[in-house]
């Protein structure tokens, strides 16, 4: 797909100058109408051959535009910090808002590419790279992200013609490192992988623009038409009109193989005694709190989900999992409507942020479910935003475990007459008034209708590396036993497969 990249594509000063005020213009006017509109983000991808041009390029758009809402960032080799979390995880913090324009160096590409070439990954790992980042830019684009992929081409002759005349010039030597010459030297396994890379991921949502780098004006002139022109027809379209990748599958039916309702099927009369509860508590924090500090967990990080019905026990659940742990190694994030920072980037952006790094654990006190529980029953979103949203799930889970987090999702359910009791307790108690609101009550009313979503919901996302654990919460005694008891058979069990 480079072929029409290496005609040697030119434009003349003259040509240049003429067309360059009113592109410059028109820039600036689409720029100013996307942040009042702040209606989506504009993401640019810039990758190519080393001496293209990509970074005088850049350059340029930044004059052109008004640089205060451009936000471009260059990504080199993971920090520690980084390395101890998902690799996309730097790339979600980086993400720009609704109305800015973000322009990413070394981004999601570069990596899987020089790791092929130079033998550090097998093709098995190139095509599971090549995986993940579709389903991410499918993700994005769904989200309303406008996402433009930048190829800046150059041939093998054109790239040791372009060093070499940067290295002669002292201005610009310094530009030359002994790395752009070692990459020079593999064009060829470059050009191998970056041709299947691209043709890969070159999608109907996210299509890759390969650029002539070979002159400064023709590459230049052609990213900011390439831009102006997305932008303007993003602008013009109605809200809400960009292409989805609309998944429809069939409903789901809320009955397990043998025709139960998995949540109706559950024994809501397990319970504990107080004396044993007392005496097994002791023993799992315990065992809990070494398992935290063993070496082991150090290369490992913990990510525990708590989901029910209002009055499940979730919160004294999660106080006897804290008490387990040292006060500097947990964070509990609790969930509630996405702020306006929150609204203004993709759904699992809040989550991404408050990833635990390696040795860490975080406990979110309701979760990413909440597209397919709360926002699908209460309308807060498309039929088609939870829909997808399953399977976007998966892959934010499967991407968690491959970086070696033990992900625990517990289901604490409760019966409504339960439910009933615990909430005319919370009233008539003066100390728990804070714990029942009138959004309490209006969920009651749609019981139903989130039991039926809550079974779907576990049948489309418990994994084999994330499962779902359905647990009695009745007896608030056997419950918290149930939870501490899962966490702690989790991190042996991926303790035990190292």
């Amino acid at each position: 797909m480079f072929e029409d990249a290496e005609l040697g594509h030119t434009l003349s000063k003259e040509a240049f100058d003429r067309e360059l005020p009113a592109l410059r213009e028109k820039l600036l006017e689409a720029q100013a109408a996307l942040l009042e509109s702040k209606r989506f983000p504009v993401l640019l991808l810039i990758n190519g051959v080393d001496g293209a041009g990509k970074g005088e390029t850049v350059n340029a758009l930044h004059e052109w535009l008004d640089p205060r809402h451009v936000q471009s960032v260059a990504f080199g080799a993971p920090s520690d910090e980084e390395r101890e979390r998902p690799p996309m995880w730097r790339f979600w913090r980086a993400l720009p808002p609704k109305g800015k324009l973000g322009i990413f160096f070394g981004n999601w590409y570069t990596d899987p590419i020089v790791r092929r070439v130079h033998g550090e990954s097998r093709k098995v790992e190139l095509e599971q790279s090549i995986s993940t980042i579709e389903h991410f830019e499918r993700m994005l684009t769904d989200e309303g992200v406008l996402l433009l992929k930048f190829w800046f081409h150059l041939s093998k002759k054109g790239q040791k013609k372009k060093l070499e005349e940067l290295s002669r010039n002292k201005r610009t030597r310094w530009r030359v490192t002994p790395r752009d010459w070692e990459n020079a030297s593999h064009y060829d396994a470059f050009r191998a992988v970056c041709e299947r890379v691209l043709r890969e991921t070159s999608t109907g949502n996210a299509p890759w623009i390969v650029v002539d780098g070979s002159d400064s004006r023709y590459r230049a002139m052609a990213v900011g038409r390439t831009l102006l022109g997305a932008l303007e027809r993003r602008l013009a379209a109605s809200p809400g009109s960009h292409e989805r990748s609309v998944a429809n599958p069939a409903p789901v039916s809320v009955r397990d193989e043998q025709g139960t309702n998995v949540l109706r099927a559950l024994d809501m009369t397990k319970s504990l005694r107080k004396k044993d509860y007392s005496d097994k508590l002791e023993k799992l924090q315990g065992r809990l709190n070494q398992l935290s500090r063993d070496p082991r967990f150090s290369s490992r990080s913990l990510v525990c989900v708590f989901e029910g019905p209002d009055a499940g026990g979730k919160g004294g659940a999660i106080r006897r999992v804290t008490s387990s742990l040292d006060a500097r190694q947990y964070r509990v994030v609790p969930v509630a409507a996405p702020t306006e920072e929150e609204r203004a980037q993709p759904y699992l952006w809040r989550f991404w942020r408050h990833i635990p790094r390696n040795g860490h654990a975080a406990i979110f006190d309701r979760s990413w479910y909440g597209r397919v529980l709360v926002e699908r029953v209460e309308s807060f979103c498309r039929e088609d935003d939870w829909r997808r949203a399953y399977a976007e799930i998966n892959d934010f889970e499967e991407q968690l475990a491959r970086s070696g987090a033990v992900l625990c999702k517990f289901w604490l359910q409760v019966s409504e007459d339960e439910q009933l009791r615990r909430f005319e307790e919370r009233k008539n108690t003066g100390f728990k008034h804070y714990k029942i609101t009138d959004e309490d009550w209006r969920n009651r009313e749609k019981w139903t209708a989130y039991e039926q979503a809550t079974c779907e919901m576990i049948d489309q996302c418990s994994t084999e590396i994330a499962p779902w654990t359905l647990v009695p919460a009745n007896d608030k005694y056997f419950a918290r036993i149930a939870v501490l008891e899962t966490i702690c058979a989790r991190l042996e069990a991926a303790f035990a497969d190292e």
